[in-house]
């Protein structure tokens, strides 16, 4: 049975894990591993997950691999865990997605950003009052790839079944600035990680998704607690010792331009370091370059050690 509205929103106030998606050397789905990986990470404290989401890898997933890894997400966790499902594509696509998790069960639908060129702001409103019109279960919007106006992000928190926004642009005075002037009764929450925690929390945040939590949930478990407890000092120490691997995530790797494309096999070796899955990477992602997998390597070495002076 899918949490109600108001208990989505209790897990939202929280770290949000991302479920990576495994893949094997043919570039298959690892079911079994994505059921490991949840069930670790929630022996580990974690209660709410992000499946089939831009860090697992979502649009190299068809569309029946997405429901397929948010089928097995699902099954994998105790019934007081929050399963937030990925949904974008065209409105025919996204509706049957919607459908899809529904008869799954999650808890809430994550809608991704449109994926054009070309967008309006009244239009992506529109995406997302349809997507509301086709289920009953609570959409969390993800804010990313384009720079919307204050009253865009005012107007997204008056879509009837928003319960949450998932906020990932780097431009922390828009933020506090759509918070005040969205309703009350949403949870915005940081989708930048545990670097912009501790601002985005003083501009109202009341939650953050992952970036090395995926692998090493206990430190930003912490960093929760310490926001929580308005324990700067704690919380800015928490977030100091993130920031090496996660600026490596930033990177662009060997031959490229483009930043960021280190990001999720940079994690996905996190994992794997960790004692959980990681696996292959599927285009136009590439695995680390033998140089960057040493560096995670050192990266890794290095937030292992803080944690532990950390959290003891």
């Amino acid at each position: 049975m899918p949490l109600s509205a108001a208990d989505v929103q209790a897990r939202l106030r929280d770290v949000a894990v991302g479920l990576l998606t495994p893949f094997d050397d043919e570039l298959a789905v690892e079911h079994w591993k994505i059921a490991e990986n949840a069930q670790r990470l929630y022996d580990d404290g974690i209660r709410t997950f992000l499946a089939a989401a831009n860090i697992s890898e979502y649009h190299s997933l068809s569309q029946q691999e997405r429901i397929e890894v948010t089928k097995t997400s699902v099954g994998a966790l105790p019934s007081d865990a929050c399963v937030l499902a990925g949904v974008g594509g065209s409105t025919p696509e996204a509706k049957t997605l919607l459908r899809a998790y529904d008869e799954i069960g999650v808890d809430a639908m994550m809608v991704m950003p449109p994926d054009h060129t070309y967008v309006h702001e009244q239009g992506i409103l529109d995406y997302y009052r349809k997507l509301d019109t086709a289920t009953e279960t609570p959409l969390v919007p993800y804010v990313r790839g384009f720079d919307p106006s204050v009253e865009f992000l005012a107007d997204l928190t008056r879509i009837d079944g928003v319960v949450g926004v998932k906020y990932a642009l780097e431009d922390g005075v828009k933020l506090g600035q759509g918070i005040a002037a969205g309703d009350d009764d949403v949870v915005w929450i940081n989708g930048l990680a545990e670097p912009l925690a501790v601002s985005f929390w003083n501009e109202g945040i009341e939650g953050f998704s992952a970036g090395v939590s995926n692998f090493r949930p206990e430190i930003g478990i912490e960093l929760f607690d310490a926001l929580s407890a308005e324990d700067w000092e704690r919380a800015r120490k928490l977030r100091n010792a993130c920031l090496p691997f996660q600026n490596f995530r930033e990177g662009t790797g060997e031959h490229n331009d483009l930043g960021g494309a280190v990001s999720v096999p940079a994690v996905k070796k996190g994992l794997e370091l960790a004692g959980l899955h990681g696996g292959e990477v599927r285009e136009p992602i590439r695995p680390l370059s033998e140089a960057d997998e040493e560096r995670a390597i050192a990266l890794y070495e290095q937030l292992d050690d803080d944690i532990h002076q950390l959290i003891r």
